[in-house]
Formats: structure tokens, C-alpha cells, sequence
């Protein structure tokens, strides 16, 4: 045993000796490297559109020796506007060559991005940092400057049409489609695309724009709006003319872009003529600002053929000595008064003495108006008036709930029927003072036709409620829902039985004629009700309107209104609901 230590020490010692024979200077040495000295072959580039793809500038270095193969050196090129100590720098990174190259566009790019302006010389700070691939060892070159100027880099703009031919019957459909490529590729920030038209040979010397987006590449134009860019050069309606389009980029930093011109011939046609009725009466109903057109109620188009761009009317509440005026457009550009039916416009101010309903109707074509009671009645068989006009008014009216709304109530029979706005018949002619009633081929919701076929058959008899709605004044249409019920429901009902906003449980009201119910009920104190036609939830309903014309009476309203209250004083009362004067009365 003792035998076998010392062979061990002895081979210990052996190994020692061995291993102070190999001195630290006989290891291979591996030398650092050394930073690069980077130099430009320009100093200064002034790049254009058609430089985007081209080498604009070449950057080159001595190499940092590094003790590995060379084609594991790695370097990165730094780029930063002069001054800010490469704080913001752009990097692009080389391995294994002491060179590289930048585009116009690629320094384009670093100068957007950076915000800075268009046509103006900026200098760029300019260094290489080299490493091993593992980014040990790094050194930093020195710096070089180069002046940069950006340049704008337009999208290419194109359209799927360069004759187009409208008509105002086709007005809704597509003219064409304006396409264009994504400007100043490469920048990173948000661009706003913006097209802008200007008459043929002018240079976009006082451009429109037309709404385009963001990171938005196509623009596609009915009939009705590539006619409207040419009208609004000055191209008359019935003529062709040529009307040059293009696109604008705009950066966030402010940078803008135009693209090439693309000339489209148009065709015109005389569009649809719109009307207004600015005065003194529209902040006290509710119709915009006191002789403001950009707020001003618009008329209704006749669309009859021969009365398009001809007839307009309006059916509206005005109140005593009222004046007003009709413009043509939203704007005081071209506006007429007059006198004696007769429009002009030097005319004076229009004006009814009397508060109340009115139908106004304009024909632009003869410059003639007409001012007559604004009313809407049933005629036909499956009413009480029958199919004789004079027979409607008063006791087959509907009531005027807003500008160009009207609702009524009546009783119908097995039959056919129709709304009318006046006590005889329209024979046919197209004046400023006929008649008009209403048909419609289709059920409730249809677009209603002026002077056209009776509205379908009554199938089931009863009692119906009829909306005559041309608030749209581009879809005049009628609404019909049964009025065979009308319930108070709410939590402000202190009855036995009833629960709280519980339409099956909810009191009836007792219908007297003419859209006019009533009930005597117990309310609560302070608490909420309205009234809903149906005995559940989704039947039509009638909410507060927030506006009173008197003690205990309020107006209401069928689309969106708050509850009404209950008096403050519990107790048992009156409630009067007008269908016809869209009022309710708790008395």
C-alpha cells in the first residue's frame, strides 16, 4: 500500500515539473483590434423622386483586424442629425464588408422621419462601430458629415375612366375609381391621402380637395359627385368639360406630396337643385338659427316626371308674422323673396300673418310660390271621407308633430286608400298651387309616390295609426302600426293589480276619436310613466318631448324621449293624450 503512494506522488511530481516547463510567453497571443477610420464618397447628396432606388451615396472603412476570419467582422453604420451625439440614431448593420451603400430614398426616409422639412439641407452625423459577431471588442470610427436635402416622394395616381358621361337618373352610380401607390415608402409615421381636382391646364393653381384617409389608397365617385368637381370649376351643366385630379400625402411631421395629374373629360348634367327656408322664425320652432340656410329646413323635391328640379314643398308650423326667404344651396349666394306669388331675387322677405300649419311650395323653374294651410288627411274607401277630398277635412285630418311629419288615427275598412293635402284632386298638371296625394305599392315603411297608385288594401279592419314621415326629404315614406290600444305604464301607478312597467298589467285608456285618449287613474307621487300602444314591450310608445304650451300640458314624442313625471302631489287625475296636437294633459 505504502508502495502505491509513492508511485502516485512520484507521478505528481513528474506532471508539475512538465507543466512549469511551458512558460506563460510560449501561449499563442491574439491581438485587439483597432476602430476603423469610415470616410463618404460624398458630402453632400441632393436626391430626387427618381433617386429612390438608386445608390445615392457609398460609405467606406479600414478594417478593424479583429484575430478572426473576416467575414465575421461586424459593423454598424450609424446615422443622426448633426449635434445630438447619435441620441436618435438610425442603424443599419454589415457584416463582413468595410462597405455599404444608401439610396435616396433610404436617406429620405431618416430625414421624414425625423420631421424634417422638404427642399431644405439638413447634415447628418455619420459613424461605424465594429465588433466581434458576438459584439465584443467595439470600437467607434469616426464621425463624417453629410449634407442631406429630402425630397418628396410622391404616390403614381390612376383612374379606372378618363371619359365618363352622367345622367341624373344614374347619379347614385359608380363614375370611377381613383387608385394610387403609398407615398414616401419606408416612413414610419401616419400619411393622410387627400385628392384635389382643378380645371384642365390651370396647374392646380386653386385646388378642392375631396376627403380621402389615412393609409387610404382609392377613391371611388358616383355619377352625382365626379358631375358635382365639374360644376364646381365651372363647367355648366349639359357640357364637357376636362378637370385634372390628384392626390395629396400629407405626414404627420407636415411633409405633403402631390403625385401626377390625371385628366378626366366629364359630360355634365344639370344635378338636383336643392332649396332651403332660412328666417326669423327657426330658433322658436326648433328649425336651426334665426336667417341661417346652413341650419334652415330643406324643401321636399317633387319627382314626378317634368317636376324634378321644378316643384318643392315644405309642410311647417310658423308662427304669427313670420318672414322668411328661399335659398338655393346652404348659403345666401342665390336667395329669393317676393311678392304676389312671384319670386325674385331682389324680392322682399315671404311672410304668413297668422300662426299655424303651412304647406310652401316654390316652382324654380317659373319663379312662382305658394303659401296655403299645411295639412294631411285619409281618403278612400277604407274611410270614413270616402273617395271625395272634401269630405277629409276636418274630421279625417292627421296633425302637423313636426316639420314634415304628420300622424294621424282613423278607423279603416276592407279597402283601398290613400293621404291627401288638399280637399279636391290633383288633375295632372304640374303648378305651383295643385293638389297632392300619396300612394305607395308597398306595407309600412315604403317610400311614398306623389299622385301615384292607392296604398295596398286594408285586410284587416280596425283602427290604425299612420305616420306620414318626410323628414328625409330624399325618401318621403309612411308608417302604419294598430292603435286598437294605448296603456299607461310606469312606476307611478298606485293601482291594485298593476305592476311597475309591466304592459300587460298596465291600465287602458278609452279612445274618444280623433287621436284623443283618456283615463282617470291613481298616481304616485314623483314617480315616471309613458304610454305604449300594445300590451308589451315593443309596440309604439310615446315619451316626454321636454316642451310645455301650457299648466299641465306637455308635448311628446315617439322617438328616444325621457319618461314623463307624475304631479308632485299623489292623488287620482286626468289624463289627456292627443295624438292629433302631440300633447298630453294631466289635469
Amino acid at each position: 500500500m505504502k508502495s502505491i503512494f509513492k508511485i502516485f506522488l512520484l507521478t505528481i511530481g513528474v506532471f508539475s515539473l512538465l507543466m512549469a516547463c511551458n512558460k506563460v510567453e510560449d501561449l499563442p497571443r491574439y491581438e485587439n483590434g483597432t476602430a476603423v477610420t469610415l470616410t463618404s464618397t460624398k458630402t453632400a447628396v441632393v436626391a430626387t423622386a427618381a433617386d429612390s432606388t438608386t445608390n445615392v451615396v457609398t460609405f467606406n472603412w479600414t478594417s478593424p483586424k479583429y484575430a478572426t476570419d473576416s467575414s465575421r467582422y461586424k459593423f454598424l453604420l450609424q446615422i443622426d442629425s448633426t449635434g445630438r451625439n447619435f441620441a436618435q440614431a438610425i442603424t443599419k448593420e454589415v457584416t463582413g464588408n468595410l462597405t455599404t451603400a444608401l439610396t435616396g430614398r433610404d436617406l429620405n426616409t431618416i430625414l421624414l422621419n425625423y420631421g424634417f422639412t422638404l427642399g431644405t439641407p439638413y447634415t447628418l452625423d455619420i459613424r461605424v462601430i465594429s465588433s466581434y459577431s458576438n459584439n465584443n471588442e467595439r470600437y467607434t470610427s469616426n464621425t463624417v458629415k453629410l449634407q442631406v436635402t429630402p425630397f418628396s416622394d410622391p404616390s403614381v395616381f390612376t383612374s379606372s375612366a378618363t371619359t365618363v358621361t352622367g345622367t341624373l337618373a344614374n347619379a347614385a352610380q359608380n363614375a370611377l375609381t381613383f387608385s394610387w401607390t403609398p407615398s414616401f415608402k419606408g416612413y414610419s409615421g401616419t400619411i393622410t391621402y387627400t385628392v384635389q381636382y382643378d380645371s384642365a391646364g390651370k396647374n392646380f393653381a386653386s385646388p378642392q380637395e375631396i376627403a380621402g384617409g389615412v393609409s387610404v389608397f382609392n377613391k371611388a365617385l358616383t355619377q352625382g359627385e365626379l358631375n358635382q368637381t365639374a360644376l364646381n370649376e365651372n363647367v355648366a351643366g349639359g357640357t364637357a368639360g376636362k378637370i385634372e385630379y390628384r392626390v395629396k400625402a400629407t405626414t404627420t411631421q407636415g411633409a405633403i406630396a402631390y403625385s401626377n395629374a390625371v385628366a378626366v373629360t366629364i359630360n355634365t348634367y344639370i344635378p338636383l337643385l336643392r332649396f332651403y327656408m332660412p328666417g326669423g322664425y327657426q330658433g322658436a320652432t326648433g328649425n336651426g338659427v334665426d336667417w341661417d340656410p346652413p341650419t334652415a329646413p330643406e324643401f321636399i323635391r317633387d319627382l314626378r316626371t317634368g317636376a324634378l328640379n321644378k316643384l318643392y314643398y315644405m309642410y311647417i308650423y310658423l308662427p304669427a308674422n313670420a318672414e322668411f326667404k328661399i335659398s338655393q344651396g346652404r348659403s345666401w349666394t342665390t336667395s329669393f323673396g317676393g311678392s304676389g306669388g312671384n319670386l325674385s331675387a331682389s324680392g322682399g322677405n315671404l311672410t304668413v300673418a297668422s300662426a299655424g300649419f303651412y304647406r310652401i311650395s316654390i316652382d324654380a323653374t317659373n319663379m312662382k310660390y305658394d303659401i296655403r294651410e299645411g295639412r294631411m288627411g285619409f281618403v278612400g274607401g277604407a274611410t270614413g271621407a270616402g273617395w271625395t277630398p272634401p269630405n277629409v277635412f276636418p274630421n279625417y285630418a292627421m296633425g302637423l308633430a313636426a316639420t314634415n311629419l304628420f300622424v294621424g288615427v282613423t278607423d279603416f275598412t276592407v279597402d283601398g286608400w290613400k293621404l291627401i293635402d288638399h280637399n279636391d284632386w290633383n288633375n295632372g298638371d304640374l303648378t305651383v298651387t295643385n293638389a297632392r296625394s300619396y300612394g305607395a305599392t308597398g306595407a309600412s315603411g315604403t317610400s311614398l309616390e306623389v299622385n301615384g297608385a292607392n296604398m295596398p288594401n286594408i285586410t284587416t279592419a280596425g283602427r290604425y295609426r299612420v305616420i306620414w314621415d318626410g323628414r328625409n326629404v330624399n325618401d318621403v315614406k309612411y308608417e302604419m302600426s294598430s292603435a286598437t290600444q294605448m296603456r299607461v305604464v310606469g312606476d307611478g301607478i298606485n293601482q291594485a293589480g298593476v305592476n311597475d312597467w309591466d304592459p300587460p298589467t298596465s291600465p287602458q285608456m278609452t279612445y274618444s276619436g280623433n287621436g284623443v285618449w283618456t283615463i282617470s287613474i291613481a298616481l304616485k307621487a314623483g314617480k315616471d310613466f309613458k304610454f305604449v300602444a300594445g300590451g308589451a314591450w315593443g309596440a309604439f310608445d310615446y315619451e316626454d318631448a321636454g316642451a310645455g304650451t301650457g299648466a299641465g300640458v306637455r308635448k311628446i314624442k315617439w322617438e328616444g324621449g325621457d319618461n314623463f313625471k307624475t304631479p308632485a302631489t299623489a292623488g287620482t287625475y286626468t289624463i289627456t293624450l292627443n295624438e292629433k296636437t302631440q300633447t298630453v294633459t294631466i289635469n
